[in-house]
């Protein structure tokens, strides 16, 4: 009698492998565009990123008064002084004698340990007539009952109506502790002249603090315009604005009969293109980055290891035939077209490659700078609330539309793709709850199929050896 065969398998994998089958297809379209929400998510994060960079870059040249032409301004003697100009400043050439660099006051006074209980409050004055108040009561930092020189400068630098405008120290000088003040600011005026100490309670301290020796005197900057002979300019600072749109540094003091340094202001070539090559990089790096976004995959397809439908060899990038993404691109290239008084980038020798990408003819913008020095800052304008004009006011508004916190279209768009995401998550929960039950009803019927078929095995085997035992006999 032949022998019942039956197909040897585990109930749990070919419960599994039925379970995968029966959710395979669903399970991939859920993965597909779980993929795809977490991939426009991170690509909003990129993009957002790209345009604040480009919008910080526009902002450095053209915000506020700053503009795309550059002026420069230089001293003959640069060790006397230093000088920026903005791009309103009016070439031509200025000649300074400086006379006087302006200093911070230091002076000291010799302050030994006093009485901390009841010890009052003093007054910092100042040789500009105002003054600060220092309350001692609380000075005693480590509560020993003693007021050290340490403690006293301390109080001060805490004082709130200090504002800064006296740093305390203390030195040790021969065994005898003293009290340092400087002033923060140089000039005459912020000088310490003195100190009130009628608040005072401890007698000695009172004494100590009477007594002044000045360190270094404090003294305004005094700089002739036009040679020893012109005109005089006393202030506390070393830094002067006589001339409109431009600022110099006085840093060395010139011997007394020295001829005037002159101060020399001009358009600077070299600065301009430095800032119309700034744009053009910040520019080339934007649309990089927007390029990386909707690039194209490998559309080649390769079949699903699962059972699940096909898929490119490589995925497109989170915006690949984005109309939004696609229509910034545009518009901003549109933008760099724009036309002022009848000029245009192209004519300051700024042109668009095959790609896209911008690059500088520097010859060109020197030359037709020379022709027409103000069209450049009209044509690229200003950005900012308010400001926004030219070419990158119109980039910066473009920007600001995708950028902006409130109602932004970054902002907007990852909130629609993070509830994509949420209700993903949601679905793939549910398909988990299939996979289960399935994969559970599917282990219940094979493991009874195995239990029948070993049964029926069992008894065939059993028949086989009874009828082979009668046949021997």
């Amino acid at each position: 009698m032949a022998i019942i065969s039956s197909p040897t398998y585990d109930p749990k994998t070919t419960a599994e492998n039925l379970a995968n089958s029966y959710v395979a297809g669903t399970k991939a379209i859920l993965d597909a565009r779980s993929t795809r929400a977490a991939a426009t998510v991170k690509g909003l994060g990129t993009l957002g990123s790209a345009l604040s960079a480009f919008q910080l870059a526009m902002s450095s040249l053209v915000s506020g008064t700053k503009s795309v032409t550059a002026s420069s301004a230089t001293f003959s003697t640069p060790a006397v002084a230093t000088a920026t100009a903005s791009a309103n400043a009016v070439a031509g050439t200025y000649s300074f004698y400086v006379e006087q660099l302006a200093t911070a006051g230091q002076v000291s006074y010799n302050v030994n340990d006093s009485v901390a209980t009841n010890a009052g409050a003093m007054n910092v004055m100042l040789a500009d007539g105002s003054s600060f108040q220092v309350d001692l009561a609380s000075a005693d930092n480590n509560k020993d009952g003693v007021l050290s020189a340490k403690e006293v400068a301390a109080a001060i630098n805490s004082a709130a109506a200090n504002g800064s405008r006296v740093t305390a120290s203390t030195m040790t000088v021969n065994g005898q502790s003293k009290l340092v003040m400087t002033s923060n600011k140089t000039g005459a005026d912020n000088a310490v002249a003195s100190i009130d100490v009628s608040g005072l309670a401890d007698a000695g301290l009172q004494a100590s603090l009477s007594a002044q020796t000045t360190l270094s005197t404090a003294n305004d900057a005094i700089v002739w315009v036009g040679g020893q002979s012109g005109t005089k300019v006393q202030q506390a600072s070393n830094t002067f604005k006589v001339v409109d749109d431009v600022e110099f540094t006085v840093t060395q003091a010139q011997a007394v009969g020295a001829a005037p340094v002159s101060m020399t202001v001009a358009r600077d070539n070299a600065g301009t293109a430095t800032n119309v090559q700034s744009f053009i990089t910040a520019y080339n790096t934007l649309l990089s980055s927007i390029n990386t976004l909707t690039a194209p995959g490998d559309h080649t397809l390769v079949e699903s290891a699962d059972g699940g439908p096909p898929s490119y060899l490589t995925p497109d990038a989170a915006f690949y035939n984005d109309s939004g993404v696609a229509a910034l691109r545009d518009r901003l290239n549109t933008a760099l077209r724009t036309a002022t008084g009848g000029v245009s980038l192209i004519n300051f020798g700024i042109s668009t490659a095959k790609d896209g990408t911008l690059t500088l003819d520097t010859a060109r913008l020197n030359k037709t700078m020379a022709a027409n020095p103000g069209a450049l800052d009209s044509l690229f304008g200003r950005t900012g609330v308010g400001l926004d004009a030219g070419v990158m006011g119109a980039m910066n508004k473009l920007t600001t539309a995708w950028t902006r916190t409130s109602n932004g279209y970054i902002g907007s768009r990852r909130d629609v793709a993070t509830k994509q995401q949420s209700d993903i998550t949601d679905r793939q929960a549910t398909l988990k709850n299939q996979f289960d039950n399935a994969y559970k009803r599917y282990l219940a019927q094979f493991t009874t199929l195995q239990s029948l078929q070993a049964s029926m095995t069992s008894t065939s085997n059993m028949f086989t050896a009874m009828f082979s035992n009668d046949s021997s006999n």
